[in-house]
């Protein structure tokens, strides 16, 4: 079946999401996340594109951007290139990292805009990875309340000032932006944090200690802090039949 054309934008301004091929991870640490946004830095002068949000979010990359230059294709293409090069040296790997064809929504008037703009600066909030959004290093918000340094910011405060733009940023609300199937997904350090905090063990040899009935508890527990099945199988030891199990009891 032929994919469907991408819907063109009048304005020029996409919001896009990029993701990881099967919803893995593609932002594994600091260091990942700093070469992330040296290359967007690097593609935005070579492709002439305005950048108006970010968010780095694990798995998955949220821009709001104006094409210019080149078109939306072309940027990506850039984008991709240098990341995945960089991404498969630090990790030995090869292949595929992100999803073949990036989602991308036309964003036409001054009001979406906005909106989209705090969806994108809530995305950690609606992950519950912090509950603020100038406590999220990785994304752009902190850039219109400090010094810019790749956001062409001036855009959106133009239509606010900037004590509107962080009452907005900040209001509850309940935007739904672009995004109808991603998972957020905790990295692996994360999950052996919670180990540690739930059960004292974050290595396989620490979890297969327990008896059958603890094992079964913080198998539990650890599926309602937002660990997959395949992940806590990895991480524990324990089968991944053992995991379903225990997490449906």
């Amino acid at each position: 079946m032929p994919r469907k054309s991408r819907k063109k934008s009048e304005s020029g301004i996409y919001h896009v999401m990029l993701r990881g091929i099967n919803q893995q991870q593609i932002l594994e640490d600091d260091e990942d996340n700093e070469k992330f946004l040296d290359v967007l830095e690097d593609c935005k002068k070579a492709s002439g594109f305005e950048l108006y949000a970010y968010c780095l979010m694990g798995n998955h990359v949220h821009l709001l951007l104006k094409v210019i230059n080149e078109d939306l294709d072309q940027i990506f293409k850039r984008i991709g290139a240098r990341y995945v090069y960089w991404y498969n040296w630090k990790y030995h790997r090869l292949g595929h990292l992100f999803q073949d064809r990036f989602k991308s929504e036309p964003v036409e008037d001054d009001r979406y805009f906005l909106t989209v703009l705090r969806y994108i600066h809530q995305n950690p909030i609606k992950a519950k990875i912090c509950n603020s959004v100038e406590n999220y290093r990785w994304s752009s918000y902190n850039e219109y309340t400090g010094n810019s340094k790749i956001t062409n910011c001036d855009f959106a405060l133009s239509m606010t000032g900037i004590d509107e733009f962080i009452k907005f940023q900040n209001s509850n609300n309940d935007d739904f932006c672009l995004e109808h199937e991603v998972v957020f997904r905790l990295r692996d350090d994360e999950v052996k944090g919670i180990m540690k905090k739930i059960c004292n063990a974050a290595t396989v040899e620490g979890f297969l200690r327990f008896n059958s009935s603890e094992r079964d508890f913080y198998l539990k527990e650890l599926r309602k802090s937002g660990a997959s099945i395949r992940q806590i199988s990895r991480l524990t030891g324990v089968s991944k039949a053992i995991v379903e199990k225990a997490s449906d009891r």
